[in-house]
């Protein structure tokens, strides 16, 4: 597709009920408002049919559409008289004879010839979506159409890293997101943050109006002790580009049809601001534990704290007064009881990077690394850092004897390309405190999403990263917190123009106790901003062993792992070597610099 070429799309929401013809009319109006806007692409909200509520699988399965039925025909119907793409969601039943026919969640994508183009299935059910619908057997295909390259998908697998990911890595340019859902932070986090994570456009129309049976709203709201009014339909359906920008966004209630002009072709372009192509630089042997089986991290030997301190340290200046200045803020942490003290990448240089090219002086790192130990004289806290060894960038995790882990970066990046290569340390690592387990990130690494997924599968509780001054606005407002919220992680993160402490809430998910019940947030982290200077903010350890964000339905375990290929596959001719990497989970490496 031409990049330059621009196209109109659009992403319409309104309400769902029992009644199939009212249902289908609202999706016929949609698509006439759609078409009279200009819009190309419409997409719809997810289960269009009927309202994801069933007594029983035999209602699941009465309720379901088949292909070219009485719903399914007037939707491809429209999609021919207006020239259009249509993407809308429904269950679908296929395959078999009575009592052995699937019923899937269903993405599908009608062309402007009313034939369809393309059909996914959901492959992360949400809460009771897992009673009575089964899961996808195959990834959604990336579809080719006179848009470009457009991928497939629904609520929770956005909620999720995987299934983006992996229409992103097999091609797509464009993503089509359905939605069911009554929490508040999908638009705010979960939806813009695929964009730019995968520096792909993103469509998403999610619902209004009661999302449960409404003779059976007034007493779930009851035993909830939440009003009504929060058990519907979130709205804010929009349009995202590359960069995590919504460009278009309907209103947080009422039927909306909101279109904006875009080039899907410029979702080609992976390179970050500082030059790094993003996908180019993935290490994909690296991840295999991600498209591999859930199995049990290894095990903590002591009790993770229900709560600690963690300090975010950004030093004045630069050089020794920067080091000076660090080593006063880090003393000064502990002796506050900050159990965790993050430091910038590299932080006494400007910008955490290197004067020049050419290899770094060790011996100023030497002497940083006794300024840091002298003052952790005394405490009990951590510190983590990166420095300049002879063998490449590392992040450091240091006690006050000394290092006790060193995590050589695992990514390349154009910001150290002159003096550091990455990608020789065989796996990600950790180190048991006592109140949990830490890893420590650099900043290249700490913005693929599948490093902080190693973490959370290597049973990390808590992960510091520090963060160098080139990282782009969405990896503040969007990547860390989601990193902390799709991972069940307490992110510590540390940078030279900013950085924020990421603390799992200890109440998270749809369905919480009386006493905290749901707020509009599925899994949000309490973040707290970091000024110049020293913040402290606490972190919980313990939480990270929460991951059902609804019931049967974890966000680490229930991954669609099985389908994860794309994460794991080799990368194409040309794009660099793949060094392999053991499939382990080492604790951590040997203390010594």
């Amino acid at each position: 597709m031409d990049e330059a070429r621009t196209v109109r799309v659009a992403a319409a929401q309104f309400a769902v009920g029992r009644d199939r013809k009212a249902n289908l009319a609202a999706c016929l109006r949609t698509i006439e408002a759609a078409a009279e806007q200009g819009a190309i692409l419409v997409v719809l909200p997810e289960f269009c049919n009927h309202l994801s509520w069933y007594d029983d699988r035999e209602q699941a399965l009465a309720t379901a559409c088949r292909p070219g039925d009485d719903f399914l025909g007037p939707v491809a119907e429209h999609a021919a008289r207006h020239g259009m793409y249509v993407k809308i969601h429904v269950t679908l039943a296929s395959g078999g004879g009575p009592g052995a026919e699937r019923i899937t969640a269903t993405s599908l994508l009608y062309g402007p010839d009313g034939a369809l183009a393309g059909a996914a299935d959901k492959q992360v059910l949400m809460g009771s979506e897992n009673d009575h619908l089964d899961p996808a057997t195959e990834p959604g295909p990336v579809i080719d159409t006179a848009l470009g390259p457009v991928g497939l998908y629904s609520c929770m697998e956005g909620v999720v890293p995987e299934v983006c990911r992996g229409l992103a890595l097999r091609g797509a340019h464009l993503l089509l997101n359905s939605l069911n859902s009554f929490a508040l932070d999908e638009a705010a986090l979960h939806i813009p943050v695929r964009a730019a994570e995968n520096r792909v456009w993103i469509v998403a129309a999610n619902k209004v109006g009661p999302l449960l049976p409404a003779d059976r709203i007034g007493a779930i709201s009851a035993a909830m002790g939440v009003p009504a009014e929060a058990l519907e339909g979130a709205g804010e359906s929009q349009i995202v580009a590359p960069d995590g920008t919504v460009v278009a966004r309907a209103p947080r209630r009422g039927e909306a049809v909101v279109v904006a002009d875009i080039r899907v072709g410029t979702a080609a372009d992976k390179r970050r601001a500082d030059g790094t192509d993003a996908f180019a630089v993935r290490r994909p042997a690296l991840y295999r534990p991600i498209a591999s089986p859930p199995a049990p991290a290894p095990a903590f030997a002591g009790t993770r704290a229900e709560e600690v301190a963690a300090a975010v340290v950004r030093p004045r200046g630069s050089g020794p007064a920067a080091v000076e200045d660090g080593a006063r803020l880090v003393r000064e942490a502990a002796g506050r009881g900050a159990a965790l003290i993050v430091l910038p990448e590299l932080f006494w240089y400007p910008g955490g990077l290197l004067p020049g090219p050419g290899r770094p002086d060790t011996s100023e790192a030497q002497a940083v690394l006794r300024a840091l130990r002298g003052a952790l004289a005394g405490s009990t806290a951590y510190l983590a850092c990166t420095l300049p060894l002879p063998t490449g960038h590392a992040g450091v995790l240091l006690d006050r004897d000394g290092p006790v882990l060193t995590q050589h970066q695992l990514h390349e990046g154009a910001r150290h390309r002159d003096w550091a290569r990455a990608g020789e340390a065989p796996a990600l690592l950790t180190h048991d405190t006592p109140w949990g387990r830490v890893a420590v990130l650099p900043a290249d690494d700490a913005v693929q999403p599948e490093t902080l997924r190693l973490a959370a599968l290597a049973g990390a509780d808590t992960v510091a990263i520090c963060l160098g001054g080139a990282t782009e606005p969405w990896e503040h407002a969007l990547g860390l917190p989601e990193r902390a919220a799709e991972n069940r992680i307490n992110l510590v993160a540390a940078g030279h123009g900013a950085g924020a402490v990421h603390a799992l809430p200890v109440e998270f998910g749809l369905w919480r106790s009386r006493d905290a019940p749901f707020d509009g947030t599925i899994s949000t982290p309490t973040s707290t901003a970091a000024g110049p200077g020293l913040t402290l903010a606490s972190v919980r350890p313990r939480q990270a062993g929460r991951r059902l964000v609804s019931r049967g339905t974890d966000l680490v375990d229930g991954r669609p792992w099985r389908l994860a290929g794309a994460l794991v596959a080799p990368r194409p001719a040309g794009a660099g070597p793949d060094r392999a990497t053991p499939h382990s989970r080492p604790q951590a490496t040997g203390g010594a610099l």
